[in-house]
């Protein structure tokens, strides 16, 4: 027999695609990473891992330079890893150098796990061939790099990578008997991370139970997941939250509410699945009794939280501030806002759509296991992006595996046995590729609008204008919402208002100082110890128009009509006008 051909090995070509995603990032973005955050929320982040480094307490995740105080929801985990990897660099760099490093490859080593998720599912489904095609798909795969870029040490580049291995260690787990145990335990350390990737966690924890409903030999898989779930869920809990909070529910973070939900839940279904019954309405009886129990003390225990993760906001904040986020805008009203930028989300999960409906034709599929959960999965991503498009890096990667196999269909359909057109065609599917296509073709009609991955590095976000702000003594700022982070990053200043819905009471009050006429703007001035007024560019306060608008502090300001208890400060080579507040 003729001897079979030496396949590449796949960890090794694992490797070489991220490592063209990193060189490729690299070349865009690192002179950026010198000059600007990427992000409001990557300058918060080193703000709260500054404050943690200079002793505030694992459990203390309080902002005090806000006013009035504002605690965060981020986990202590990712401060944890950027920790890590900032004392690994200053082994040989100097302090600026060795956190501008942390902040460069931080975010592109979660691409390993995020890519090896990806291959991982498309080779359940469709073997090793699909997961190489993963690999070229995500090597091209522009669109999804938007959270991995340097610069973004925030979390959802971590919570993205997780969510992959979750659902990848789930299609796995009628195959792989550890796989069970690893999504569980994955889905536990996700949850401790944050709650955006909830909606993929669910259809894991789903689809474990539904497998076992409809086949008893599942039952230990199903056991294992629970047990693991129950287990990894608890000990984030304990791990992140202290002992004066172990009574607190909470919505957007890992509270009371939701380790009764994952450590109830897991250790019911693992109890159910122990003593799993050969009769159908038996298990669906254990899997609905278990369901209702979790969900119910759930329930019970923090209702709001049945509205979403921002349940405990104040409902003020929404029309002048969140309303107005661009990643919390739904994929059709950004899209008629910026065709460009819609089309570029939206077309690659399109794709992966309409592959999955191809694919769903055969019975083979309609009946695997692995193509089920990654579709559901995928499903549950392009929802969640038509209700906001921060979602839209969960759809792209999500999408795949699914573009992968159908590629795979593809060239069986056209009879393409040799290595070169199936590359092209598999090139022609990429991310990258398609996006830009649609984008071209948008552009010929007409359509006009910028792209979705462009950093905000303009006037008044670029490092350097803060710099003559932090020689002034320190004292708290009045500015706009999204000057907020950068001031608690770049100077020694405190904020009356930061872009962050537990800070709704900052918010408004920050919000009425520059919407109100002056005389009313100095009274909310004086309440809150506002040391110094901010201004920069044509940045208008949020909903507030017309004569209401023209009689604002704000809009007086812009015309140079300084009111007397202000009193205007020079600041060399930046973009903003200051003012201090007389007393």
């Amino acid at each position: 027999m003729p001897a079979t051909p030496r396949q590449p090995n796949f960890a090794l070509l694992l490797a070489l695609a991220w490592l063209a995603i990193v060189i490729q990032l690299l070349a865009q973005h690192w002179s950026e990473t010198a000059l600007a955050f990427a992000d409001t929320d990557d300058a918060m982040r080193l703000a709260q891992l500054r404050d943690w480094l200079s002793g505030q307490g694992w459990y203390d995740l309080n902002q005090y330079r806000v006013a009035g105080g504002y605690e965060s929801h981020w986990s202590r985990l990712i401060d944890a890893g950027l920790a890590g990897t900032l004392w690994l660099f200053g082994l040989f760099a100097e302090a600026a150098m060795a956190e501008r490093l942390m902040r460069t490859v931080w975010p592109m080593l979660w691409l390993l796990p995020t890519i090896a998720g990806a291959a991982a599912i498309a080779w359940r489904i469709a073997g090793r061939e699909a997961a190489l095609i993963a690999l070229l798909l995500a090597a091209i795969g522009l669109p999804a790099f938007h959270q991995f870029r340097p610069g973004r040490i925030d979390h959802h580049n971590v919570q993205i990578a997780l969510s992959m291995l979750a659902v990848a260690a789930t299609v796995w787990s009628d195959r792989v008997r550890w796989a069970a145990i690893a999504a569980g335990a994955v889905t536990g350390l996700a949850l401790a991370i944050g709650m955006e990737c909830l909606p993929y966690l669910l259809v894991c924890a789903a689809a474990f139970a539904l497998r076992y409903l409809v086949d008893a030999k599942f039952a230990r898989a199903a056991g294992d997941y629970g047990m693991a779930l129950a287990a990894s869920s608890l000990a984030g809990f304990f791990v992140l939250v202290g002992p004066d909070h172990w009574a607190r529910a909470a919505c957007d973070e890992i509270g009371v509410n939701w380790l009764a939900l994952t450590v109830i839940g897991g250790v019911d279904l693992a109890v159910a699945a122990r003593f799993a019954s050969e009769q159908v309405h038996v298990r669906c009886m254990h899997v609905l009794l278990t369901g209702a129990v979790a969900v119910a003390l759930f329930i019970w225990i923090e209702p709001r939280c049945l509205r979403g993760p921002y349940a405990m906001m104040d409902a003020a904040v929404w029309p002048i501030w969140l309303a107005h986020v661009r990643e919390m805008k739904p994929l059709v009203t950004l899209t008629l806002e910026n065709p460009l930028a819609g089309i570029a989300i939206a077309t690659f999960p399109l794709t992966a759509l309409m592959a999955a409906l191809v694919l769903a034709r055969s019975r083979g599929m309609r009946g695997d296991f692995g193509f089920l959960v990654a579709s559901a999965a995928f499903l549950a991503a392009s929802v969640m992006t038509l209700g906001a498009v921060k979602s839209a890096s969960y759809a792209i990667w999500l999408a795949m595996p699914l573009v992968a196999v159908f590629a795979l269909e593809l060239f069986g359909w056209l009879r393409l046995q040799t290595l070169a057109p199936r590359v092209a065609i598999g090139v022609l599917l990429t991310p990258a590729v398609l996006s830009f296509g649609a984008i071209t073709i948008a552009n010929a009609a007409g359509l006009v609008g910028d792209s979705f991955n462009r950093t905000e590095t303009g006037t008044c976000f670029k490092n350097q204008d803060y710099a003559s702000l932090a020689q002034l003594p320190r004292g708290l700022i009045a500015a706009d919402i999204d000057y907020g982070p950068y001031i608690l990053a770049l100077t020694p200043h405190g904020v009356v208002a930061a872009p962050y819905h537990r800070q709704s009471a900052g918010i408004m009050a920050g919000h009425e100082l520059f919407t109100s006429p002056p005389h009313e703007a100095r009274r909310v001035a004086d309440r809150l110890g506002v040391a110094y007024v901010l201004i920069c560019g044509r940045r208008a306060p949020k909903d507030v128009a017309g004569a209401s608008l023209n009689a604002s502090l704000w809009a007086k300001l812009q015309a140079g009509a300084t009111p007397s208890w202000l009193a205007r400060i020079e600041l060399a080579d930046s973009p903003f006008v200051a003012y201090r507040v007389m007393r």
